[in-house]
């Protein structure tokens, strides 16, 4: 199956000045950035879940995407991920689990589906893993890293600096959720946060360089 190209986006000329990324300790001195709570966020485990999610998700032209999986920590172990894939919209986020079969064929139909908008940061081996566990290739995937670096910016920015940089904000990502298991049967409310809002945040970037780029 051949890769669909991916999405058009009005950017500034190549020889935009090269801008510098936040670092740490800058950003650390900013305010949080708003978060999804879990009145907004939806845990997807069962395919009827999954067609609710689908139907939902229907009406909007771009998501917020994401994908977390169990973490490896032995040399050559191979991780057997992603786990759980993220999705977005600027109301609500849906968490879905991948160890039904069900659900994860409709979780491949929507990341299939043309027309789209995939919008996230450092998707590279997301997609990859997601050929090898679901069999797709995602359709309409944008790299919000490259949109970045179009627009000047030398490193890759992740949500932080984008953040920061776009709402003058500080997004907060837990360590300890980032390493935790995301194949466990019940995911906890911390990693149900952490994962929604990633995608979500993701969708709010993606959102702020629309509107910049149409000025």
């Amino acid at each position: 199956m051949t890769a669909s190209p991916p999405p058009q986006r009005p950017h500034p000329p190549s020889r935009t000045a090269h801008r510098s990324t936040p670092d740490k300790d800058q950003i650390a001195l900013l305010e949080p950035f708003e978060r999804l709570g879990t009145d907004r966020i939806s845990l997807v485990a069962t395919p009827e879940q999954a067609d609710k999610a689908c139907n939902a998700l229907a009406a909007a032209s771009a998501w917020g995407f994401d994908t977390e999986s169990k973490p490896t920590f032995v040399q050559g172990e191979q991780s057997d991920g992603p786990h759980i894939v993220q999705l977005a919209t600027l109301e609500t986020a849906w968490v879905f689990q991948l160890h039904d079969p069900g659900c994860r064929a409709r979780v491949a139909e929507l990341l299939a589906l043309r027309g789209v908008t995939k919008a996230g940061f450092g998707l590279g081996d997301d997609t990859k893993r997601i050929q090898h566990k679901l069999g797709v290739q995602p359709a309409d995937v944008l790299e919000l890293n490259t949109v970045f670096r179009q627009r000047g910016y030398r490193k890759d920015m992740g949500v932080k600096g984008a953040v920061a940089v776009l709402f003058n904000k500080r997004f907060i990502k837990s360590k300890k959720a980032a390493t935790s298991n995301w194949a466990n049967a019940r995911l906890t409310e911390a990693q149900l946060v952490y994962a929604a809002n990633d995608a979500w945040a993701a969708l709010r970037v993606f959102n702020a360089l629309e509107v910049s780029a149409a000025r």
